[in-house]
């Protein structure tokens, strides 16, 4: 075997087995918000993230990849690998989404939307960036999605909340917010640890090759720089709400590591490692802040996400030129305001079709019992529900 055969199979199997890392998100998110809702609504959260990865998977491969990328010239590794890799991408895009709408909205509204965005547009605005369209010639950096899959993502969880509502119970008429916790710590914690696992091949596999030097070392500052923030992030919002509440508030906590993770994203090949750690810090913080503020506006957004996904997510893109070189700030906050004006709008459109066709969200009587017994007719927890008949 040539030296370059060597470095072909070696990039295959390392772009794989990253693939492998992010495709084991799905189980991260599914943890996270089953243990984040109510245990009513526990299974039909579960459903959803099987369903969206499941569609995303047939919809990127019959349309999205080629409508993302054209007919891509990969000569480094295998382009079924590549395939693999940008597919598990999209699916991460949409399970954003399933947690902001939790509790509140029909499964086949859901699932009919992620058919259109998983097949039509992430691909599109992932065509203007990763694609080689207009947004990379003006030297937009999103190393591997800030901005491209988690804000967009985040932007059409922001359209479907806005015309959802919030759930019920959740703001009362005296306008006080009602707080209204998740079923399972241990599960969201779990589901956490496993999104912070998977995230270096999320990042690390951005890189695209491992054979070389070069890539070898870019991969390893990729891997440091994304576990220095997350974990700067945990720290920091650990800190803020001890400060605010004189509580550990574990769901923030748990939400200043996802934000730290997702602030790095844009560029965790470039920061040193006390930058990351700043990076990260910041995100703690501004994730915090931001759950507040939204539901001061009352947004309800039962895991966070939109916070998370969303303004951090336009906060990782725009400190990308503190330490990247080759980026700016005008070109940095076009690209965010043509990603996020694109997919907001688009989702705003076609969950606005959605509400007036099929309607988007259950009966109140529904919401009351449970998306488990309405949409499913599984219950997760059945030993714990009252009046059980055996």
């Amino acid at each position: 075997m040539t030296t370059t055969e060597l470095a072909f199979s070696l990039d295959t199997f390392y772009l794989l087995m990253s693939a492998t890392l992010v495709m084991w998100m799905a189980a991260g998110f599914s943890m996270l918000e089953a243990g984040l809702v109510r245990s009513k609504n526990t299974t039909e959260i579960l459903v959803k993230n099987v369903m969206l990865y499941s569609i995303a998977c047939v919809m990127f491969m019959l349309i999205g990849y080629s409508l993302m990328y054209g007919t891509p010239d990969v000569t480094s590794h295998a382009l079924q690998a590549d395939l693999f890799f940008q597919m598990v991408f999209v699916a991460t895009a949409m399970s954003i989404i399933s947690g902001a709408v939790a509790e509140r909205m029909k499964l086949i509204s859901f699932l009919i939307f992620c058919v259109l965005l998983t097949g039509f547009l992430y691909p599109i605005q992932g065509s203007w960036s990763w694609g080689g369209g207009f947004l990379e010639e003006m030297e937009f950096v999103d190393f591997a999605g800030s901005g491209i899959v988690h804000m967009a993502g985040a932007a059409a969880a922001l359209a479907a909340v806005i015309l959802i509502g919030s759930r019920a119970g959740k703001y009362r008429k005296d306008g006080t917010i009602n707080a209204i916790p998740g079923a399972n710590m241990p599960l969201a914690t779990l589901g956490t640890l496993i999104l912070w696992m998977g995230w270096f091949g999320f990042n690390g596999g951005s890189q695209l090759q491992l054979s070389g030097p070069d890539n070898a070392n870019a991969i390893a500052t990729v891997f440091v720089n994304t576990n220095a923030s997350a974990a700067a992030g945990a720290i920091a919002s650990f800190v803020l709400v001890r400060l605010i509440w004189k509580k550990a508030d574990l769901t923030m906590i748990l939400n200043g590591a996802l934000a730290g993770l997702v602030a790095i994203t844009a560029s965790p090949d470039t920061p040193s490692t006390g930058m990351a750690i700043a990076i990260g810090a910041v995100a703690g913080i501004i994730v915090v802040l931001s759950i507040l503020g939204l539901d001061r506006i009352k947004l309800d957004d039962p895991v966070g996400a939109i916070s998370v996904h969303g303004v951090v997510g336009f906060y990782g893109l725009m400190v990308v030129p503190l330490t990247n070189s080759g980026a700016n700030i005008v070109s940095q906050l076009a690209g965010a305001g043509v990603i996020f004006g694109w997919m907001f709008v688009t989702s705003l459109v076609i969950w606005g079709l959605l509400k007036v066709t099929l309607g988007i969200r259950v009966t109140g009587a529904e919401e009351y019992r449970g998306s488990d017994i309405s949409d499913c007719g599984v219950q997760a927890y059945p030993e714990f529900v009252a009046n059980r008949q055996d």
